[in-house]
């Protein structure tokens, strides 16, 4: 296995990025953000991202120097245009923009229209929880599921995020509404392994643990189910519907490639403006626990709070290295021109 340290990784994506047009402080922003993804184990939406978004860099989908402007300002709530900038560095500044406006209210709701991926969404969840405040975020995309019933992709993925600050370790939920999302298909793919559950169809229609064999057919199993395409619905229609931006119907259309003037929401909200302090580290602390004291179903497994499995990565990979598909690590340095 090839283990590459953040430094390394982070200079050379954003050399790729400088490269392709970006200026060098917007690059290094973006580069720390997909270093940090592959860093905690999110390697589909960190280094595997690069040569993707260099490309829709050429193709002038993304604006590397396009910033967001304020569309609508209604107290708590802001609606700004991304104006398809780079999808990070726009969610970044919503995300602070609803922290922002949580000091001054207890809540903070700031949404994104004409935008452009936001590569892992998680992202935007620890950069609350480390500011310490609760958050929501969620975002549309292009078609890329069938909806329950259907054999065709007529529904966004849309991942949805939900993160809690916490001392000794942030709670953060990262989730696409498939059972796996397609970065994590083509890792799974990359790395000639099955799938631990069946996560979608194949040209049979049956349920199948291969991952090459659900990318052939795009027919991602929703999560839940029906319950896991209806809350797919549901967040692009309020995504759409809180921005004045495009629905997952208007981005096929748009033809800007992945989630190209897609709808983003950021919800912030302040702790400490409803409970003490102690009332927090008791709510976390007794949910722990009680996680922690559940019988494990294999022997010696661990049972974990969302979040957890990320950081222990994260914590591993600094002291290791990254590990990379060094096919895809190639691709990258000959991008960075090293």
């Amino acid at each position: 296995m090839t283990r590459i340290s953040f430094k390394e990784m982070e200079s050379t994506i954003a050399q790729a990025f400088v490269r392709a047009g970006m200026p060098p402080a917007r690059a290094a922003a973006c580069a720390t953000v997909h270093a940090s993804s592959s860093c905690d184990g999110v390697y589909s939406h960190g280094l595997n991202r690069v040569e993707r978004f260099v490309e829709y860099i050429g193709k002038q989908w993304v604006d590397v120097h396009a910033s967001p402007t304020l569309h609508l300002a209604l107290g708590a709530m802001e609606i700004y245009n991304g104006q398809l900038g780079p999808g990070i560095l726009n969610a970044q500044f919503a995300m602070e923009r609803a922290m922002q406006l949580a000091t001054a209210n207890g809540f903070g709701l700031v949404s994104l229209c004409n935008t452009t991926h936001w590569m892992r969404g998680g992202s935007y969840g620890w950069q609350a929880a480390e500011k310490g405040f609760i958050s929501i975020c969620w975002t549309n995309t292009e078609s890329c599921m069938p909806a329950w019933g259907s054999s065709s992709c007529c529904i966004g993925n849309n991942p949805f995020i939900m993160a809690v600050p916490r001392k000794e370790g942030h709670i953060v939920l990262d989730m696409a509404m498939s059972q796996y999302s397609y970065g994590k298909l083509e890792v799974t793919r990359l790395q000639n392994q099955r799938l631990p559950y069946p996560g979608g169809f194949n040209q049979e229609g049956k349920l199948t643990d291969d991952p090459a064999a659900i990318e052939a057919t795009r027919r991602v199993l929703p999560i839940g189910f029906w319950k896991g395409s209806g809350f797919a619905i549901l967040l692009d229609l309020l995504a759409s519907l809180l921005s004045g931006g495009l629905c997952t119907a208007a981005i096929d259309k748009s033809g800007k490639g992945s989630s190209g003037s897609c709808s983003q929401v950021f919800i912030a909200i302040n702790p400490l403006a409803i409970n003490t302090q102690e009332f927090v580290d008791k709510v976390l602390n007794e949910t722990i626990a009680q996680l922690q004291s559940a019988v494990p179903v294999e022997e010696n497994g661990q049972i974990r709070y969302p979040g957890e499995s990320s950081l222990a990565t994260r914590q591993e990979n600094l002291r290791l290295g990254i590990p990379v598909d060094e096919a895809v690590w190639q691709k990258v340095k000959a991008l960075a021109g090293r």
